[in-house]
C-alpha cells in the first residue's frame, strides 16, 4: 500500500513538473512589453487592445491576416481598434483616409484595398489627390469622400491618433498598446506567434 502511495506521489510531482514545464514563462517588463510614455485613457468596461498601423509599412500589411485570426479568437471582454499611427505630417492624408473610410461605411472594402495598391500594385497613395483619384476607382463617391476626409470629425480622430501615437512612445509600427498602459511589438516579442502571446499576456494582466 505504502509503495503505491510512493508510486502516486511519483507520478502526481512528475505531471506537475511537466505542467510548469508547459506553462509559458513571464513577459518582463522592459523586455518584452514597455510602459506608455503616458497613460491613455480607455473605457473601463473593456480592456482595450489598439494596434498601431500605417498603410505604407509592409510588415502591417502582412500581418493582417494574423491580426483577423488573433481578433476572433479574444472575448468580448476585449474591445480591439485599429489606430492609424501619426508620427508626422506625411501620415495624415492615410489616416484621413482610414477614418472617413470608417465614417461612410466603406473601411471594410478599402481597408485591404489600400494595402494591396501600395504593396502589391506599387501605388503611391500619399497625397489627397492620389487617395480621391484611387478611391473613385473603386466606385466610392470622390466628392463625398474628400468632404468626409475634410470634416472636423476625421480632423479630430486624426489628431487623437496622432496623440496616441505619441503617448505610446513607439518608434515603429505594427505595435499594440495594451489598455492605454503596455506597448509591444514583434522585436520585442521575439516573434510574430510571440508578439500575440504578450499581447495576450498583457489583457489578462488588465482584467485583474
Amino acid at each position: 500500500m505504502k509503495n503505491m502511495m510512493k508510486i502516486g506521489l511519483a507520478v502526481a510531482i512528475s505531471l506537475t513538473s511537466m505542467l510548469v514545464m508547459a506553462l509559458p514563462s513571464a513577459y518582463v517588463e522592459g523586455e518584452h512589453y514597455k510602459a506608455n510614455l503616458q497613460r491613455i485613457a480607455v473605457s473601463n468596461e473593456q480592456v482595450e487592445v489598439v494596434e498601431l498601423f500605417m498603410y505604407t509599412c509592409p510588415h502591417c500589411y502582412h500581418l493582417e491576416p494574423e491580426v483577423e485570426d488573433w481578433q476572433a479568437s479574444v472575448s468580448d471582454k476585449v474591445r480591439f481598434v485599429q489606430v492609424p499611427a501619426v508620427f508626422s505630417p506625411k501620415q495624415v492624408p492615410l489616416a484621413s483616409a482610414f477614418y472617413a473610410a470608417e465614417a461612410l461605411g466603406h473601411l471594410e472594402k478599402l481597408h485591404p484595398l489600400f494595402f494591396e495598391a501600395i504593396h502589391e500594385e506599387g501605388m503611391k497613395l500619399e497625397r489627397k489627390e492620389q487617395i480621391l483619384d484611387y478611391v473613385a476607382r473603386q466606385g466610392v463617391d470622390r466628392a463625398s469622400f474628400e468632404q468626409m476626409m475634410k470634416s472636423f470629425a476625421v480632423k479630430t480622430k486624426v489628431k487623437k491618433a496622432t496623440a496616441i501615437t505619441k503617448m505610446s512612445g513607439i518608434s515603429g509600427v505594427p505595435a499594440f498598446v495594451v489598455n492605454g498602459q503596455y506597448n509591444t511589438s514583434g522585436p520585442m516579442a521575439g516573434s510574430i506567434e510571440a508578439l500575440f502571446d504578450v499581447v495576450d499576456f498583457l489583457v489578462n494582466q488588465s482584467s485583474h
